[in-house]
């Protein structure tokens, strides 16, 4: 998970165990062991994983139908489970299927590799109500980005008005996308990529690979190599200014509602020098 920039990966105090109830309805077995992810509050038990439920999780029902009718194959999928009751929750809480694996930095290039081949399996799928329903500050900064949401309103912060100017009009085909994949694909060793938390968005899948690099550059120190995991996407500088914008505007809005928050920390200077010197 990705500091401020990653969907469902901040942290926001110490984690709280799912309560028996909970577990006994999800009919999980064992004792919960705090997990890495899920915004500290992620809860492995047994071959389960439970989770406070976000105010922005898509449908439990659509994802379970979507991601399990694309699961096997070349990479791993979590599925969301049901009660003893028949429900995808219990008390505010969900739980998902394990999959065995960690984040790995520096695998950037197989992490945009397994991307490609999710979103391959979801071409087709029909735009869902739900993307356009977001209404969480990755969703703001996504519509800031391709210009849904006049930049304006956010000239205010760091390194956009750079990026404003490098963004160039741009057509490629739309579909559903996972807009979070850097810090939500797990590697284990003999074991295909398991992709997990899919956080929908309605873009060229292009975006998504950028949101990558854009993420390995900013947080994670990758330097220019990486661009030749991506040298095969037409127009990538276009999107990687794209993906760079969504993702310092969502830092803003993190940085103005946490104002004890140091505000002299700004990773994204190389990146936007690499993003703009390319257009």
């Amino acid at each position: 998970m990705l500091g401020v920039m990653s969907d469902r990966s901040r942290l926001a105090h110490m984690p709280t165990p799912p309560p028996r109830a909970v577990l006994e309805s999800f009919d999980a077995v064992g004792a919960p062991v705090p997990l890495a992810g899920g915004r500290g509050k992620a809860w492995r038990v047994g071959e389960l994983v439970l989770r406070p439920i976000d105010d922005d999780e898509p449908s439990f029902d659509w994802q379970a139908d979507l991601l399990g009718s694309i699961a096997g194959g070349d990479f791993r999928l979590s599925l969301p489970r049901r009660t003893f009751g028949g429900h995808f929750a219990c008390e505010g809480w969900c739980a998902w299927q394990f999959v065995e694996g960690s984040h790995e930095r520096r695998r950037w290039p197989e992490i945009i590799a397994v991307g490609e081949l999710f979103h391959r399996a979801l071409a087709g799928v029909p735009e869902p109500e739900l993307v356009a329903r977001r209404t969480d500050r990755w969703a703001v900064g996504d519509r800031v980005a391709w210009g849904e949401i006049p930049a304006e309103r956010f000239l205010y912060v760091e390194h956009l008005p750079e990026l404003i100017a490098a963004r160039r009009p741009l057509e490629a085909p739309r579909q559903l996308v996972h807009g979070d994949l850097t810090g939500n694909v797990l590697f284990a060793e003999g074991l295909a990529p398991a992709i997990i938390d899919f956080s929908p968005y309605w873009r060229p899948t292009a975006y998504a690979s950028a949101i990558v690099v854009a993420d390995a550059l900013v947080w994670e120190g990758a330097d220019e190599t990486l661009l030749d995991a991506v040298s095969h996407i037409p127009s990538f500088p276009q999107f990687l200014v794209r993906a760079l914008i969504m993702r310092a505007v969502v830092d803003r809005l993190f940085r103005d509602d946490e104002p004890d928050r140091a505000d002299d920390d700004h990773p994204f200077g190389r990146a936007v020098e690499i993003a703009c010197g390319l257009t």
